[in-house]
């Protein structure tokens, strides 16, 4: 992941403010929000402009997810994409036990521990996989990527070594 931001930061960044770098690294799959914080102080944005983006950036994907995973992985697979449809839906299945053993609170804390593999995408594709109630699942997406703005904004923006010296 570090090394796209290198990448993003030293081509397409040129190219694109910092805040529309940062909303649209927020919004590329297992890149999401982890990676738009990272790079957001690598631009030095301001630590609350560069959660905005973030957030917003992240939010944006989920409900093209939650309505609309089903019909493009059914449309993959008739169109010569199926070894891709799989993949996709056996990182669902994969994903599936972690979040069913607690239910809401499974779903927020996979969105919201920042981990490789998971995140508001994944966690998506889940609750779309599985029709999870969309209400529930959105909410707890949603919270999940409130949490994991705030882990990551320990992380990038050096808080949590302020905090704990």
């Amino acid at each position: 992941m570090d090394a796209f931001i290198l990448w993003w930061a030293d081509t397409v960044g040129k190219f694109l403010s910092p805040q529309l770098s940062v909303f649209f690294v927020s919004m590329i799959p297992l890149i999401e929000e982890r990676g738009g914080l990272i790079l957001s102080r690598m631009l030095n944005l301001p630590m609350w402009t560069g959660i905005f983006w973030c957030v917003i950036g992240n939010i944006i994907p989920v409900p093209f997810i939650l309505f609309l995973i089903k019909k493009f992985l059914h449309w993959m697979s008739e169109h010569h994409l199926s070894k891709v449809a799989e993949w996709i839906e056996n990182k669902a299945i994969k994903n599936k036990p972690k979040i069913d053993k607690y239910g809401f609170f499974g779903l927020l804390l996979f969105v919201g521990i920042p981990l490789p593999g998971t995140g508001a995408w994944t966690g998506s594709l889940v609750a779309a996989m599985f029709d999870m109630d969309l209400k529930k699942s959105s909410l707890s997406i949603l919270l999940g990527i409130f949490l994991a703005a705030v882990i990551m904004t320990l992380f990038s923006y050096g808080l949590l070594g302020t905090l704990l010296s």
